[in-house]
């Protein structure tokens, strides 16, 4: 695969050597950057260079091997092949000890030169690349269970658009594990509101202690309060409250609750003053709230305020299509998480997995790439001989699934990095969407 944005530095004291190595490397379309000395390449070094160093061992000055261990001591990941005129295996060893991805001796075998180069280039994108998506990573929330490009996520992202920077409440809807507080912090994030994101399981809140974590208390409310305790209502003014599994809240406080959504105001336990409060309610069930108030176990007038807006989450089996580049992205994250490296996974075990009912959805896929890095689990056995146009085809599928996770579902800038045009990628996209469909 070409990477435009790799440069080989080339570091050759022969002037002739030199100049026939670069234009033998832009022939082959690679860009290349030429250095009689080590001192100067060192000096032109930056931080996350995309760059490639081929050097010659034997130069006045700094020697390749020592350039080498510089080299390895500003970036232990830059890639540096060496070449010497002098059959020295000692040497090839020591330099290959030392972090040299290879050595070669003049006179070299162009093509054998060229294919270890590409190989390099190849390790340098995807080392950049990697920091890039650990700096993403760092620097924002995850995208992980929004991602994927099937009919029912896009139509979600969709929603959320729309939604986000309203006021409106929202019920969102789906099985354990489909993210339904990842959607409550999207919605949460895309409204500009300046306040806390405040997330309460209402069936983990014992109901003893139920109303003073939602609506706080006042000294003396009862015993054991001394002073005035802000509840979780109240922590959320300005910002959005996400009450998850609300069909857990006790049936006297649901009353409390309608209170708040109608007038924006509450009370604290013990108190007689009202409190106004601006904090936009997201609640999330994975029952039908509606039969529940029917049969008298959720009041009906509460789910009536909740519902003006209906998020349904849809579990992944019904999403299958978007299972490889989920779990190549969850893959991605725990490998920076536990600081441990992993094989790309096969096109079987991805084509397994796409198969997999999945009852703990998006949260039992995270917990398998876990494993997978982990080496818990598995790749399948290869039971048959894989013919060359199929490996071909599945290693194409595993480079595209794996730029589209890289680029959080971003197909322009997929495209873009891999060097195709995006209408090929939407060509390509389609027919695992197919393949997908079909094996499910």
């Amino acid at each position: 695969m070409n990477h435009p944005e790799i440069e080989v530095w080339l570091v050759e004291d022969d002037e002739d050597v030199r100049q026939t190595l670069l234009q033998t490397l832009q022939l082959s379309d690679i860009r290349a950057r030429g250095f009689a000395r080590a001192e100067q390449a060192l000096q032109a070094l930056s931080p996350q260079a995309p760059v490639v160093v081929l050097s010659d061992v034997r130069m006045p000055g700094m020697d390749g091997l020592a350039l080498l261990q510089q080299l390895q001591q500003r970036d232990a990941e830059l890639p540096v092949l060496l070449l010497t005129g002098h059959g020295d295996i000692p040497m090839a060893v020591a330099a290959m000890r030392l972090g040299a991805q290879d050595f070669f001796e003049k006179p070299y075998e162009p093509e054998q030169l060229l294919h270890s180069l590409r190989r390099a280039m190849d390790r340098r994108a995807l080392v950049l690349e990697n920091r890039r998506l650990r700096e993403q990573l760092a620097a924002r929330r995850d995208p992980g269970l929004l991602l994927g490009h099937s009919p029912q996520i896009e139509l979600l992202r969709r929603q959320i658009d729309n939604i986000a920077d309203t006021n409106a409440s929202v019920l969102i809807l789906g099985e354990t594990g489909t993210g339904k507080e990842m959607v409550a912090r999207s919605l949460h994030q895309g409204s500009g509101r300046k306040g806390h994101f405040v997330a309460v399981n209402c069936t983990a809140l014992p109901e003893s202690i139920f109303e003073s974590e939602m609506f706080g208390a006042e000294p003396g409310a009862f015993t054991g309060v001394t002073k005035r305790r802000i509840g979780k209502i109240e922590h959320a003014d300005g910002g959005t409250l996400f009450l998850d599994e609300i069909e857990g809240m006790p049936l006297n406080l649901q009353a409390k609750l309608l209170r708040v959504l109608q007038e924006s105001v509450l009370e604290r336990l013990g108190g007689n003053k009202l409190i106004e409060v601006d904090a936009r309610v997201v609640a999330a069930t994975k029952i039908d709230l509606h039969a529940a108030g029917e049969a008298g176990l959720f009041r009906p007038d509460l789910y009536f305020r909740l519902n003006v807006v209906t998020l349904a989450l849809p579990p992944l089996r019904e999403r299958r299509v978007d299972i490889p580049l989920l779990f190549l992205h969850f893959v991605e994250q725990a490998r920076i998480q536990y600081h441990r490296d992993a094989p790309p996974p096969s096109d079987a075990l991805l084509q397994q997995l796409i198969q997999r009912d999945w009852p703990g959805n998006v949260r039992e896929l995270r917990h398998a790439a876990e494993q997978y890095v982990l080496g818990v689990l598995s790749e399948p056995a290869d039971e048959t001989a894989s013919t060359l146009p199929s490996q071909l085809a599945a290693l194409e599928r595993q480079l595209i699934l794996t730029a589209m996770a890289r680029a959080e579902g971003n197909v322009a800038l997929a495209a873009e990095r891999l060097g195709i045009p995006r209408k090929t990628l939407y060509d390509k996209l389609a027919r695992y969407r197919h393949q997908a469909a079909g094996e499910s």
